[in-house]
């Protein structure tokens, strides 16, 4: 163990040879060190089960009773490892603060926000409860929550998403403390909103001076935000150095790994670099290096032992891998080390698009639902409008995105597309086919050529049941009668997505989460569909995982001519897949056109907004972006505001003349072509057609 530094340039917190081992001797933290300094911000880094959150939580004396937990924890010099929980409740809160990753379950849902801020500073401040009212609103005005006042008074349910994780920042910072720990406070938000909580974080550190430890899996606001950086593998670290140095001279295959998986908007066009495999259980761990049995770079020696953290020249650089120093005079990177999977070959030479077939129209669809009132006697008091109005169509073998922020209605226009009904308003045709004419057996006939992949794998497939049952049951409902055939046919499933043929007597939660998003194509494409409707397929899976099945998409749409409607929040991942985009807000299409128009062109200004929100895992380029933040949250699509949808939160309306910001008040737009031969639209009636304003090279 090494000894705590003293005297003025002591760090804030020194965690040194931390272990923790929950009951049963699984040993989730092995020998983690790292120092915080006053002002700095320390990325942990890693995919799930590498130990982050848990590394986090020892630090807080947060972890249950019966866990076993050795090593050294040091706030200012004071030993926390083995103090007395009066003396930790003391410092939680004011001296360290933890802003979890869901702020719905770490706020009491029957007090208000206000009077939970209130309580946080009384706790620690001999003030009356009036002071400590003012200074919980004084605290939601800092994290930019409009009308602080009266928020302070909302419960929160009340709150959304983003103003839920501000109001959790500003109970963090409520006495201003030292240490602020971010577990994965971003992950759950979308791009814009996500931008908004980073820039109140900065703000909080100006305010606090605080040292901030931003545990997270999503590289790009590590590149943004940190200037040091840790990566987790096993429970472990495996490297450590300045943000620099990790983005740029990773000396680590896992850290390689890692960066050449992400899907990138500067590079749209690289084919991603999946690591093979499956993280290690800390319940059994491999001999040697754990990370050895997918290490591209493996040697026998790898075999004999752990290796240990090691220097790399000098500083404070830090690898633990037997060839780091030969990586290190060779240059490589991850593309050298990784072998790059090949291009997937077209089953045939792309038709321009006029000339292929439509495989879904949707012609100004409509969904709207009463909002009802009343415990016994319901009545309606207003209208969701979920669905406004929208136009779109996919030709065969094409990528539609689907993007916008969390209730702009994607989610709602899939449910409507799968329905194969009459829609409340509109039409949609699959396949030629009206799906408000369809009768029963042709509803069911239909459904062979339309399929759909959900976002969570493990709640789509039922667990009581083996992975050959689960691809077997469509082929069963569509009159597969030959139980040999079933069976070759599943084989031949499992292999087309990457998994072998044994693996069908297996139950799913026997598998990863991609492999379990691996079955779930498997099962859509069973009955060898035209369509696709791919619902968030690859947000709930770490960036290693994420890339195979991004890659495996892409073979098979080009193998079989499939088309996908893809909807995502992962506007990189749609740069990375996507032939056409179509911009989602409150209910209507912002913009609509082919992928590298949008995003190279983007002419609506909610569009540029989400675009220059999308973080870079490159430091240099993502600090030297100009971010365009969004005022405020997405209004209720219960009462959409008048004339533009967007004019409450649209940065150019300030800049524009009276008469023209009436327009945007009165008269809403419609989607309307930038260029007479092209497909590129937009519903602004003042739309731009500039830069790019993503990245360079975008």
């Amino acid at each position: 163990m090494t000894e705590p530094t003293t005297g003025r340039d002591a760090p804030i917190l020194e965690v040194s040879d931390l272990n923790v081992t929950f009951r049963g001797g699984i040993k989730a933290v092995r020998g983690v060190s790292y120092r915080l300094n006053r002002g700095e911000i320390l990325g942990i880094v890693g995919e799930s089960g590498s130990g982050k959150s848990v590394t986090s939580l020892a630090v807080m004396g947060l972890l249950p009773e019966g866990t076993e937990i050795s090593g050294s924890v040091r706030l200012h010099g004071k030993e926390l490892i083995g103090a007395r929980e009066e003396e930790l409740t003391r410092l939680r809160g004011k001296s360290v603060s933890m802003i979890f990753q869901d702020p719905l379950s770490a706020f009491t849902p029957v007090y208000t926000i206000g009077d939970q801020i209130a309580e946080a500073v009384r706790i620690h401040q001999k003030v009356g409860k009036d002071q400590a009212a003012r200074r919980a609103v004084e605290l939601l005005d800092l994290v930019g929550i409009p009308r602080p006042d009266l928020r302070a008074k909302a419960f929160p349910h009340e709150f959304s998403g983003g103003m839920r994780q501000r109001a959790m920042i500003a109970m963090a910072i409520a006495n201003d403390p030292d240490v602020l720990i971010c577990d994965e406070p971003t992950t759950a938000l979308d791009v814009t909103i996500q931008a908004q909580v980073l820039e109140v974080l900065k703000t909080a550190q100006r305010e606090t001076g605080a040292g901030i430890v931003m545990i997270t899996h999503d590289l790009g606001v590590v590149a943004g935000l940190a200037d040091r950086v840790l990566v987790m593998y096993a429970g472990k670290p495996v490297e450590t150095g300045t943000v620099e140095e990790i983005y740029y001279r990773p000396r680590q295959p896992y850290t390689m790994g890692l960066l050449a998986s992400i899907p990138r908007m500067d590079r749209p066009t690289e084919r991603l670099i999946p690591i093979e495999g499956n993280p290690p259980s800390p319940a059994a761990l491999p001999p040697g290096c754990p990370f050895a049995p997918r290490c591209p770079l493996k040697v026998e020696a790898c075999d004999d032992a752990e290796p240990e953290l090691e220097r790399i020249g000098t500083g404070g650089r830090m690898s633990a891998c037997i060839r780091s120093h030969e990586i290190d005079l060779k240059g490589l990177d991850g593309a050298t080390v990784y072998p790059v999977p090949e291009a997937p070959a077209q089953r045939e030479e792309r038709r321009p698009r006029a000339e292929r077939e439509t495989v879904l129209k949707v012609d100004d669809l409509v969904r709207h639902y009463p909002l009802m009132k009343g415990a016994v006697f319901k009545r309606q008091v207003g209208t969701v409008h979920a669905v406004d109005g929208i136009s779109f169509d996919i030709a065969q073998g094409e990528t539609l995105a689907l993007v916008g922020e969390s209730g702009c209605g994607k989610t709602t226009t899939l449910q409507q597309i799968m329905q194969l009904q009459a829609p409340q308003g509109g039409t949609v045709v699959v396949l030629g086919k009206d799906s408000a004419k369809l009768g029963k057996a042709e509803r069911k006939e239909l459904r062979r050529d339309l399929q759909i992949v959900f976002q969570d794998p493990m709640a789509a497939l039922d667990p009581r049941m083996p992975v050959g049952d689960i691809l077997a049951e469509p082929l069963r409902a569509h009159g597969y009668k030959d139980a040999k055939a079933v069976r070759a046919r599943v084989a031949e499933l499992l292999t087309l997505v990457g998994l072998a043929p044994e693996h069908a007597e297996r139950y799913p939660q026997h598998f990863s989460g991609g492999q379990r998003q691996r079955i779930g194509i498997a099962r859509a494409l069973a009955l060898e569909p035209k369509l696709i409707v791919l619902d968030e397929p690859v947000s709930a899976l770490d960036v290693s995982i994420q890339a195979g099945v991004i890659n495996l998409l892409e073979d098979l749409k080009a193998r079989l001519g499939l088309s996908y409607l893809f909807v995502a929040h992962d506007l990189s991942v749609v740069r990375h897949l996507a032939d056409r985009v179509a911009v989602m807000y409150l209910g209507k299409i912002a913009e609509i056109g082919a992928v590298d128009e949008v995003y190279g062109a983007p002419a609506h200004p909610y569009t540029r907004a989400l675009l220059s929100a999308i973080p870079l895992p490159d430091p240099e380029l993502e600090r030297s972006r100009t971010r365009i933040l969004l005022e405020g949250d997405l209004p209720s699509p219960a009462d959409p505001p008048s004339g533009c949808r967007f004019r409450t939160r649209c940065p150019k309306r300030a800049l524009l003349g009276e008469a023209e910001a009436r327009k945007c008040d009165e008269v809403e737009p419609t989607v309307e072509r930038l260029a007479p031969a092209g497909d590129h639209g937009a519903a602004c009636h003042y739309p731009e057609s500039t830069e790019a304003v993503a990245a360079p090279g975008v």
